[in-house]
């Protein structure tokens, strides 16, 4: 698998910031509507989203809901603060912090998201074992992302794949080794996006 640093992923999504929602914002939609959906159902009283990005995602969310969204790029928080300033009525707050290394209690969310961010950070193990760590037991962990493997996107991975420390994720990204191998209680699998780009897959954390 293609390393990435931290150093890739904050030079990346500074470059990202300005023209994130307009290049990744409809095309990735489906899936974050996806993810938001499964997440309302279980009508956590908190939420943590590991990756918040510009804040696509927060608006969707339960409005009874305790919200916080981290990430480390400055530039992306800060867009996303601006998105989150105009929600005053929702329980919002945004944190600059590793995902990798987070500064939070164990067991201290109901729920644990992640959108996008399981192929863009350095070491996947260290931010699942977070995620895992302070989402309470029984709890559940939902991860959108994309996983390698399909036929309709085997081209595009082929070609993104030496590419990684620059375009800021991974395409050669199994979710064999990923997800299955972890050995956790996976609840439900459903492809998203268009012809199947990603994969919504919702955790309980047993």
């Amino acid at each position: 698998m293609k390393s990435i640093t931290q150093e890739n992923v904050i030079s990346t999504y500074r470059f990202y910031a300005p023209i994130y929602d307009r290049l990744f914002g409809a095309i990735l939609e489906p899936g974050r509507r996806a993810l938001s959906g499964a997440v309302c159902s279980l009508r956590p009283g908190s939420i943590l989203e590991m990756g918040v990005g510009t804040g696509l995602t927060l608006g969707r969310y339960p409005s009874t809901a305790n919200v916080t969204g981290i990430d480390i790029s400055p530039e992306m928080l800060e867009l996303a603060r601006h998105r989150v300033a105009q929600m005053p009525d929702r329980h919002i707050r945004l944190q600059a912090m590793d995902a990798e290394a987070l500064d939070f209690p164990d067991g201290s969310f109901d729920c644990v998201t992640l959108p996008y961010v399981l192929s863009v950070t350095p070491n996947p193990d260290r931010l699942i074992a977070e995620a895992r760590r302070v989402c309470r037991k029984d709890g559940t962990i939902v991860i959108l992302n994309h996983f390698s493997g399909s036929r309709f996107w085997w081209l595009l991975e082929r070609l993104v794949r030496p590419m990684a420390d620059r375009v800021g994720f991974r395409s050669d990204f199994s979710y064999d080794e990923q997800i299955v191998a972890r050995g956790w209680q996976v609840a439900s699998v459903q492809p998203v996006n268009f012809l199947g780009l990603s994969k919504l897959v919702t955790i309980r954390n047993v």
